[in-house]
């Protein structure tokens, strides 16, 4: 069976991973899914992929999934332990050198949120609207109450990696997704990845 590491997005815990978490444990595979430090304003990119390799430890048989910000810490991950596959859920795929701050202009996201929210007729206000529109009412305000504070410090620098680390890699695209519309540019820099956020 394989040991799934699972890494959250922004502003986030490993809580949001329980329920796939439980499925997956069910299912006769080993899980582990830390809480990466992002209320640290000390702690970047380097410490979060430290944070997730450390929670490893002599785990094998490694499948990565990373969901939304996580997309920048999972690679790294992947530079400093042999994992057999890795999963981008509505992650973000960096650039070589791109500082994860520069991502939104760089993909223009923007301009493709704005299509979307004129083509639908909505614009999310709120972040239940945005992010757990369809979402069980009381499994959406108990992530909201679990929710955590978001430090710049790893949007700041270049990301560090040259390549997309050599790892067979899978991209789920979220057809619903208010946040990361389906239309968003293919991945830039993920190898043979199919669809971007």
């Amino acid at each position: 069976m394989a040991a799934y590491v699972l890494i959250h997005g922004a502003a986030d815990s490993g809580w949001y991973w329980h329920l796939l978490e439980a499925e997956l444990r069910n299912r006769g595979h080993d899980v582990v899914a830390p809480d990466l430090p992002c209320d640290d304003d000390s702690a970047g990119l380097s410490e979060y992929a430290a944070t997730v390799v450390d929670a490893i430890g002599d785990r094998t048989g490694l499948v990565v999934v990373a969901q939304s910000f996580g997309g920048f810490t999972a690679p790294l991950v992947c530079e400093r332990v042999p994992v057999d596959l890795l999963v981008l859920m509505a992650g973000m795929v960096p650039l070589p050198g791109e500082p994860p701050g520069d991502w939104w202009a760089n993909t223009g996201y923007e301009q493709t949120r704005r299509e979307q929210d004129e083509r639908d007729g909505t614009a999310p206000d709120d972040d239940i609207a945005l992010f757990l529109h369809d979402v069980p009412p009381d499994l959406a305000a108990e992530a909201l109450r679990r929710g955590r504070d978001q430090s710049a410090t790893p949007t700041e620098k270049p990301w560090p990696l040259r390549a997309w680390p050599d790892v067979p890699t899978r991209f789920l695209l979220c057809r619903d997704d208010r946040f990361f519309p389906a239309e968003l540019p293919a991945p830039r820099g993920a190898g043979t990845v199919g669809h971007h956020p």
